[in-house]
Parts: structure tokens; C-alpha cells; sequence
């Protein structure tokens, strides 16, 4: 079953029972697929990756949109866009764990020869390419820095 699918299946669900927030968030998703799919061309099918990517915005603009609204100190909006957060990212494949995360970067500065902070863009360039979905982009980022520095 592609995601396409399973986001069509859940909105359903969602009617049924009534569940606003999820009912908002999976239809965002289900729009973003259209267009994407239309902007491809007619009857255009989205690869895995592709939808992937889609609830990766969709979930990217959540938090983003949930950080401002705290800081504006408006705290219904933000919870509204950290419950539809929650829900999109149901979608996508578990995060990376910490310790696994250190073990790649890790590997990628020794197979680069990286030994300084001034190696940082090279190592974010195979690190962002090798984690890209698996782990976010801060995460990794900070991780280069943290490890880059100790050396």
C-alpha cells in the first residue's frame, strides 16, 4: 500500500471519528500529493520518496509555524500545529537514534580525514547525502560541529 493510499484510508478514519486535527493534517498531506501530482503531469504517480518528502515539508512547516507562535505567546495555534505535527510525522520512517547517528558521522569523518572545524562543509556534504530522512538536518549539523570540535 503506498502512502498515497494509507493518507486516503486514515482521512476516512479521520471523518468518522470526528477527529479534527487529524482530519486537518492528513488532508494538508493529501493536497500537497495532488498538486504534486499535477504538477508532474496527468495521472502522475509520486514515488515513495517523493511522498516522503511531502510530509517531511508538511511536518518541517508545522514546527517551524508551532516555534513562532510560542514566541508571539499564542498558545492555542501553537498546539494546533504540534498536534498536526505529531500526526504527519506517523508517516514517515522512525528517526535515527543518537548513539547511531554518532557511530555514521563518526564514520564519515574518518573516511574523509576530517580533523578540524574547517572540515565541516565537506563532512555536512556526505553526511546530509547518507542521512538525508533518516535523521534531521539540525541534528546532524549540530552532531558534525560537536565532534568536529573535539578532534
Amino acid at each position: 500500500m503506498s502512502l498515497t493510499e494509507k493518507i486516503a484510508g486514515d482521512l476516512i478514519y479521520a471523518m468518522k471519528a470526528k477527529d479534527k486535527v487529524a482530519l486537518e493534517a492528513i488532508r494538508a498531506a493529501k493536497t500537497a500529493f495532488i498538486i504534486a501530482r499535477s504538477g508532474k503531469g496527468t495521472d502522475a504517480v509520486l514515488s515513495h520518496e517523493e511522498e516522503l518528502n511531502i510530509i517531511r515539508k508538511l511536518v518541517k512547516q508545522r514546527r517551524e509555524s508551532a516555534a513562532i507562535y510560542k514566541e508571539q505567546n499564542r498558545p492555542d495555534l501553537y498546539e494546533k500545529e504540534v498536534a498536526e505535527a505529531v500526526v504527519l510525522e506517523k508517516y514517515l520512517p522512525s528517526k535515527m537514534s543518537d548513539e547511531e547517528l554518532s557511530q555514521i558521522i563518526k564514520n564519515i569523518i574518518d573516511r574523509l580525514g576530517a580533523k578540524s572545524p574547517a572540515d565541516l562543509g565537506r563532512v555536512m556534504g556526505v553526511a546530509m547525502k547518507e542521512l538525508t530522512g533518516k535523521a534531521d538536518g539540525k541534528e546532524i549539523s549540530a552532531k558534525v560541529r560537536q565532534m568536529l570540535q573535539r578532534d
